[in-house]
């Protein structure tokens, strides 16, 4: 299933490039608000952290482009037990592929599939660190949805985006649990 879903990525980004009238590449960052919600997660808040990655922007038609991108994130969770912090540290490679529709005022709608590969997983209480990869599916499979914005004339832009998990990131037991969250940031286009 992960090399059917990892084929239909590459055909998709392939297929995109081929047809483009116009692409550009540039680079992004940001901050991620992110928690896991399922079966028994009612005790787990958001984690506040950052991702940091490259974008590509390949124009379709005038109004349609792909967004591929390439972003490391840094994702989890955190609760505080009997007055103890407890920290979960989920690190992906994400590579989203986002449709987007482009108003002329520079503002753009964008959804697509994501697929994040796990980097490393870290549980905490009190900052003593314990890896917790083994526990994690290697993959996981989202929807992002959100909206961003591009000034012509700087080059810069700014995105916001929900990521919604499709996939059980629960590799132990019988609890579903999934990556959800929130993420704003900023982004430059080479030569746009």
């Amino acid at each position: 299933m992960k090399i059917i879903i990892s084929t239909l990525f590459a055909i998709l980004l392939i297929s995109g490039t081929s047809f483009a009238q116009h692409v550009n590449f540039g680079i992004k960052g940001g901050v991620n608000s992110y928690t896991i919600k399922g079966d028994n997660t009612a005790g787990f808040d958001s984690k506040t952290s950052f991702h940091i990655g490259l974008i590509g922007h390949i124009h379709m038609a005038n109004q349609f482009a792909l967004q591929p991108e390439l972003v490391y994130s840094v994702q989890g969770a955190q609760n505080g037990v009997a007055g103890q912090d407890v920290e979960l540290d989920l690190n992906y490679v994400n590579v989203p592929l986002l449709f987007q529709y482009m108003f002329d005022n520079g503002f753009r709608l964008q959804a697509g599939p994501q697929l994040g590969f796990l980097a490393s997983a870290k549980s905490g209480v009190n900052d003593n660190k314990t890896d917790v990869t083994d526990n994690f599916e290697s993959m996981d499979l989202g929807l992002g949805v959100g909206a961003s914005y591009v000034n012509p004339a700087t080059n810069f832009g700014v995105d916001v985006r929900y990521n919604m998990g499709l996939s059980n990131i629960n590799k132990t037991g019988n609890a579903n649990y999934y990556n959800r969250g929130f993420q704003a940031g900023v982004f430059y286009l080479f030569k746009h």
